[in-house]
């Protein structure tokens, strides 16, 4: 342990003896100072012009990139403006509120734009990085490769995204559905509630919000565009006049285009097209009409009441509809009964064959 103590203290103390006696380092001299600004100032001369290129560059990739975007979203902004005005300009027109919803269409040509600004930004403001670094000498090889891998990871991994990303914008281009129509997409229906890049919104019959993915649509009715058909058929007996019955149909579908909010949702004269079926019991009669989008199945019940109206005043009955069940007849209290058993009675002959024989008496 003494010997451990020694060696330590010798050890201290040659270091402190070796630090006591290294020299101290002189002064820089004013040479040595002149010397190392005149390098300094040789490699600031040297390299200024490249770092004025270099500079001067990445300002006019900015100033170009920027000047483009601005031009690009100012020119799709004033088309967007011009589809407004001609929705606006269609809509005082007879078939305005038939082809044209202002509102709608509107909203649709927002939509478009702010994606097609959104994409033309992304472009210009990442082609223009990529420029900026390649100003700064910097290999874009292994980032191009590395970006492109990701992007395949990423594409086979949000495939399903992508999908319905695609799918929402062209709907959206095609003008397929907008908000307040009434659609059928095959995995739901109701009325659409908002129409999204990957989401559309649905409110079904029972108030129910159904979410459908963009890229899960593959067939699309749309009962909201363009104009709907009311259909009726009237059953009566085969025996009416013919004659009588198309005038009461016809007074009562004039009554009722004369009206309102009828004369509105009415696009066109409803029409008796004749004899639909004609059996031994019966003939139907099929009365349709032209309506507003939406509007098909009121008027339908009102033009069913009105009819049905029309032919009790005239004394037609109409006849159709599922037969009366026939009343089943009483049951019989009897059938439920066994039929009567032969060993019933004690002096049939069934009965004495299976009575057991009596023992014989062994004392007699």
């Amino acid at each position: 342990m003494a010997c451990v103590r020694d060696a330590w203290r010798s050890s201290v103390s040659w270091s402190a003896l070796a630090a006591a006696t290294e020299p101290e380092p002189l002064p820089t001299t004013l040479d040595e100072a002149a010397e190392k600004a005149t390098s300094a100032a040789s490699w600031v001369e040297e390299n200024w012009s490249t770092w004025l290129n270099t500079g001067l560059r990445i300002l006019l990739i900015l100033v170009v990139a920027l000047l483009l975007r601005m031009a690009v979203r100012r020119a799709l902004t004033k088309l967007i403006e011009r589809m407004n005005r001609s929705a606006q300009a269609v809509e005082g027109t007879a078939l305005g509120g038939l082809l044209v919803n202002t509102e709608r269409r509107r909203q649709r040509s927002e939509a478009i734009g702010s994606v097609l600004r959104s994409v033309a930004s992304f472009l210009i403001l990442g082609t223009a990085g990529l420029m900026i670094l390649g100003a700064f000498k910097i290999d874009l090889a292994p980032l191009l490769a590395s970006a492109g891998v990701a992007g395949v990871a990423i594409g086979f991994g949000a495939r399903n995204l992508v999908t319905d990303f695609l799918s929402g914008v062209f709907m959206i281009l095609e003008d397929q559905y907008g908000v307040g129509d009434s659609v059928d997409a095959g995995v739901a229906s109701g009325e659409v509630v908002e129409v999204g890049l990957r989401v559309t919104k649905l409110r079904g019959v029972d108030g129910e919000i159904w979410y459908v993915r963009n890229g899960e649509i593959k067939r699309i009715g749309n009962l909201s565009q363009g104009w709907a058909t009311a259909g009726v058929d009237v059953t009566v007996r085969p025996t009416e006049d013919l004659e009588q019955l198309r005038s009461v149909i016809s007074e009562a579908a004039d009554s009722m285009a004369k009206e309102e909010p009828w004369n509105e949702r009415l696009w066109g004269p409803v029409e008796i097209l004749g004899l639909n079926e004609v059996l031994l019991d019966s003939m139907t009669f099929r009365v349709s009409a032209k309506t507003m989008p939406g509007q098909a199945l009121g008027v339908e019940r009102e033009l069913r009441w009105r009819i049905k109206r029309g032919l009790d005043e005239a004394g037609i009955r109409i006849v159709g509809g599922l037969p009366a069940p026939a009343e089943e007849q009483a049951a019989d209290p009897t059938a439920g009964m066994a039929a009567p058993s032969a060993f019933a009675s004690a002096t049939s002959p069934q009965s004495a064959a299976a009575t057991p024989l009596p023992k014989p008496d062994l004392n007699k």
